[in-house]
């Protein structure tokens, strides 16, 4: 059920199982208590009292977040989220999209939006492996050599963060900017490494998601991946999974 959903863009698949505990999904009529519902179609089911309909196409979207978003459908304290600059961002009758992963609050740059939640599942998992890159203006004093360390991984706080590619890129003073690429996506990863090694973040901004980048993509601004591109990403995923 959770995964058919999903694929229908209803929602991740975690959020699939909460609106299942609030009551909100149905089977001919039958509200749904369980997200262990084991089904081969989604005739007869309905969200909030509505039909849902079959899967569209899988699209994806490249979105220029600016800082001051909530990557969030919704947030209790009042404050704009990526669904508000997305009104004015995607073309007229999109359908509903979910983004891949989160950006901070105060984090601007490539997030990846998509009407499918298996492809949203997918290129989140760390095992996937999809590489993210960064780019971080920090201050402080910091070398070269403190950055290729990172390479063998590094532990903050108790948590380990596996391996980091990342390159000083410009120094004034004591302003960096610094490069950085990962593959796992923890909560706040890049902030809390450079934290760590003694750098105060100004500004973050995410440059690249895979082979998808931010290049010269107005702040704010949205635009589709064709879908052929898309194809020959899932394809290589795919294929890269098999090994």
């Amino acid at each position: 059920m959770a995964k058919l959903l999903a694929r229908a863009g209803i929602a991740s698949r975690r959020e699939v199982e909460r609106m299942i505990a609030d009551g909100r999904i149905a089977i001919d009529g039958e509200v749904l208590d369980t997200p262990a519902t084991v089904l081969t179609s989604l005739r007869g089911v309905t969200v909030d009292g509505k039909p849902v309909g079959a899967p569209e196409p899988t699209r994806l979207f490249l979105f220029h977040k600016p800082a001051g978003l909530l990557t969030a459908e919704r947030d209790p304290k009042g404050r704009p989220t990526i669904y508000t600059a997305l009104r004015n961002a995607l073309p007229q009758g999109t359908p509903r999209v979910m983004p891949v992963g989160r950006l901070d609050y105060n984090t601007e740059g490539l997030l990846l939006l998509t009407n499918d939640g298996e492809f949203k599942r997918a290129l989140e998992l760390p095992s996937s492996g999809i590489p993210r890159t960064y780019r971080a203006k920090a201050m402080g004093k910091v070398g070269q050599n403190d950055l290729e360390a990172l390479f063998e991984g590094i532990t903050v706080d108790g948590v380990h963060y596996g391996q980091i590619e990342a390159n000083l890129e410009r120094r004034n003073g004591l302003q960096n900017w610094i490069e950085m690429t990962l593959t796992e996506g923890k909560n706040r990863e890049v902030r809390n490494v450079l934290e760590h090694l003694g750098l105060q973040v100004s500004r973050l901004l995410r440059i690249a998601y895979g082979p998808f980048v931010l290049a010269d993509l107005p702040r704010g601004a949205a635009v589709e991946v064709p879908q052929v591109e898309v194809e020959r990403f899932r394809k290589a995923m795919k294929r890269e999974a098999a090994r």
